[in-house]
């Protein structure tokens, strides 16, 4: 099978265009539109986030669940002891180090609020105002802040990007082979019509996760079966067929 070559950037329209065309397709395809998987207060999902770093889904959750049996509120976490906060998550990788984030963060918080830990108030902000708020304190990155905003009770439409929606979007050259998950969210998010509501951004974001782990697999993608191979200059240079007339088959970006 050839070497997939790396494909050139075309233009913004462009790649809107076959964004929208990829949505399109993923979200006919997979379901959507989504049922929100949570139901989590802005504060709860941005802990739920931060103890999910470089951790198992169920690793993580099972960590929340026990700091939340162990300590009702918030408040109550900042202020305990380091060790009973890290004994408490202990299900998840590096608790010595999340523990006492969480607690900077819980304590950041509430000096900024002058009060009892909440998010609240982000719901009154424009979604750029709110994302740079959260990224902001410490360990808190583009991926955690557009969770904390767009999977929470305040459905603001901020976009994470994980690894899977990455790396569909690499492939389908919406961003450059070496645009990393961190500056990925701002290019994605722009390629994304301006009046789009949370439930759309959501869709887009589980239609293009989901693609990452049913198709485009990080190992052997099955580019045969593909609903966006005519769209994608990988797949399309994979099975030895011509890559799209607005992605150039060899160069860098």
């Amino acid at each position: 099978m050839p070497a997939s070559p790396t494909p050139v950037l075309a233009d913004v329209a462009t790649r809107r265009t076959r964004a929208l065309v990829a949505h399109e397709r993923f979200c006919t395809h997979y379901g959507a539109p989504f049922r929100f998987f949570s139901d989590k207060d802005a504060l709860s999902e941005l802990i739920s986030a931060l103890l999910s770093h470089r951790t198992r889904n169920a690793d993580s959750h099972r960590a929340y669940q026990q700091l939340r049996a162990r300590f009702p509120t918030w408040d109550e976490v900042r202020d305990a002891p380091v060790a009973d906060v890290e004994a408490a998550i202990s299900s998840c990788t590096w608790p010595e180090q999340k523990a006492p984030r969480l607690q900077a963060v819980l304590r950041e918080i509430s000096t900024r609020c002058g009060g009892p830990c909440t998010l609240d108030f982000l719901a009154d902000q424009p979604v750029a105002d709110a994302r740079a708020w959260l990224e902001s304190l410490p360990g808190v990155g583009p991926k955690t802040s557009a969770a904390t905003l767009l999977f929470s009770t305040l459905r603001i439409p901020a976009m994470p990007v994980d690894s899977h929606h990455h790396r569909v979007a690499q492939r389908l050259a919406l961003i450059g082979p070496k645009t990393g998950p961190d500056a990925a969210h701002a290019q994605l998010e722009a390629l994304l019509p301006p009046g789009w509501d949370a439930q759309q951004v959501y869709d887009h974001h589980e239609a293009f996760m989901f693609h990452g782990q049913k198709c485009c697999y990080f190992h052997s993608p099955a580019c045969g079966r593909c609903v966006v191979l005519d769209q994608c200059p990988f797949g399309l240079a994979r099975l030895g067929q011509a890559a799209p007339a607005a992605y150039p088959s060899q160069g860098s970006a």
